[in-house]
């Protein structure tokens, strides 16, 4: 009976550690910024280096969370940039947290 018992909590923590989501910033670039943005490149959308210096860690999550009542705020005359509303606030905060690792060192 213990034996189940211990079974029983062992497994559902075993499964959430396997199928849990990985928050890293870098991580997430490449899954949801890679196709339209390079770390320190202009691509498509502008780099991670000239969005960290040109933007606060807040108005990079708004970008990203919220980019059709935004853009205009940020100083943009169109919106390309898609929405992401699957992403959690620890996503975001990861997306942004990485996103600043590009930031000049002044």
């Amino acid at each position: 009976m213990k034996k189940n018992i211990a079974y029983m909590l062992f497994i559902p923590l075993v499964f959430s550690s396997l199928y849990a989501k990985d928050y890293s910033g870098e991580k997430l670039f490449k899954e949801y910024c890679w196709g339209c943005h390079h770390q320190t490149a202009q691509a498509f959308g502008p780099s991670f280096e000239s969005i960290a210096n040109k933007r606060s860690k807040v108005q990079i999550i708004a970008q990203i969370a919220d980019p059709n009542n935004t853009y205009k705020t940020l100083g943009y005359k169109i919106n390309s940039m898609p929405s992401f509303d699957d992403l959690n606030a620890k996503e975001l905060q990861a997306l942004a947290d990485y996103i600043y690792k590009f930031k000049d060192k002044k």
